[in-house]
């Protein structure tokens, strides 16, 4: 069990209006989402070619910054608002495709690159499925 779940469990009101097991996941996705995008546009700054990453870079802090809000908004229950959860996992979606496809198109060339893309697309795929399971 992680620490996730583990808080999870312990909230003191029923969390009725999610799935616990997805919710865990897309929170786990969102934060290391965050780390992998932020250690990514560190990579592509020390880069030779650095000037060629711009949009690598400029993706990877935009979608940092979205998943680690995502995340943030997605652990706090008090005074729950499924618009706004809804709109902020709909945000991080779009944002994990867009830096997902960026660093894909360098994968071949930077190895941070194809990490971060693959991480981009786990919570990509979290934030799809938490949505679908909020109807």
């Amino acid at each position: 069990m992680t620490h996730i779940t583990s808080m999870l469990e312990t909230y003191p009101k029923d969390l009725g209006h999610v799935d616990k097991g997805k919710l865990a996941e897309c929170i786990a996705a969102c934060f290391e989402c965050t780390q992998t995008c932020t250690a990514c546009a560190d990579a592509c700054l020390s880069e030779d070619m650095v000037a060629e990453l711009t949009k690598c870079i400029r993706t990877n802090l935009d979608c940092a910054d979205l998943c680690e809000t995502t995340g943030r908004v997605l652990s706090r229950h008090t005074g729950y608002d499924a618009n706004i959860t809804r709109a902020v996992l709909e945000a991080c979606r779009v944002a994990c495709k867009a830096c997902g496809d960026e660093c894909a198109s360098h994968a071949a060339m930077h190895e941070h690159c194809r990490v971060c893309a693959e991480a981009c697309r786990r919570c990509e795929s979290a934030c799809a499925e938490l949505l679908t399971s909020l109807g």
